[in-house]
């Protein structure tokens, strides 16, 4: 059965940050992940997996004003050298920290801009970023988000983010494949993931509709967990999704549905 990491940003979220480290390893996670660390310094984050035992797995690049409305900025033509002063920043937390792999939100398209530029732009942006994480070891993700939940988005589709990476041509960037962003926006969930698994760098989790547990909604995740075995992922699988009630209510999923 598929590895699961806890996503520190949407579970554990009654209790402050850095206390849901501890949270995680007593639920049975074995490794973490979370959207953005930079409230925190590196160090005190370091001693909560030193003290814990977790795996850090996954976070993202920073991703502009989230508080204020952006969901990330790499295909904005104005904020350029936001994005690449933040690549640097992304790597030095990974770096301290022992993730593997960072993922690049493409964030949403400008009003009125021109698409041919926001597609140059953000193919740009990820190669400067895969070169910069390239020298520090590291993998490069992108990941297309629905846009039911974040109207405007510039990556939405499978197709198209394999389509960026074709022209970025860096061979440390992959797919963050999100199984609730693809279920409202393609679908054909197994199929794509055994067609395109050798690009796909991370797999994230949440059921449809609500984006609550696995196993509360329509998606069939008995049968996409004992997929991704036959089709030999061999990555983490992040639980990122919001809990009905409280996290430790709702993880009854993991031994429900991988048997």
């Amino acid at each position: 059965m598929p590895r699961f990491s806890a996503n520190l940003s949407m579970l554990f979220t009654e209790v402050p940050f850095l206390d849901r480290f501890e949270r995680a390893a007593q639920a049975g996670f074995e490794a973490v992940e979370f959207m953005f660390p930079y409230a925190h310094s590196p160090q005190e984050i370091k001693a909560r997996l030193d003290a814990t035992g977790l795996k850090a797995v996954l976070h993202n690049l920073p991703a502009g004003d989230w508080e204020g409305g952006d969901r990330g900025i790499a295909c904005d033509p104005a904020r350029v050298a936001e994005f690449r002063a933040g690549v640097a920043r992304g790597v030095a937390y990974a770096t301290t920290l022992g993730v593997p792999q960072l993922n690049c939100l493409a964030g949403k398209a400008p009003v009125g801009a021109d698409d041919a530029l926001l597609r140059r732009t953000f193919v740009d942006n990820l190669r400067f970023a895969a070169a910069a994480l390239h020298q520090a070891g590291l993998r490069l993700l992108v990941e297309p988000i629905n846009r039911y939940d974040i109207p405007g988005f510039y990556l939405q589709r499978t197709a198209q983010a394999l389509s960026v990476l074709d022209e970025v041509g860096a061979p440390n960037a992959f797919v963050q494949y999100d199984i609730y962003h693809a279920q409202r926006t393609e679908g054909e969930l197994a199929a794509t993931l055994a067609q395109h698994l050798a690009r796909i760098g991370h797999i994230q989790i949440a059921d449809n509709p609500g984006r609550h547990e696995p196993g509360s909604g329509e998606i069939n995740y008995r049968f996409l967990f004992q997929h991704l075995d036959r089709i030999g992922y061999q990555g983490w699988v992040g639980a990122e999704y919001r809990p009905a009630s409280t996290t430790e209510a709702g993880l009854g999923w993991r031994a429900a549905l991988c048997r």
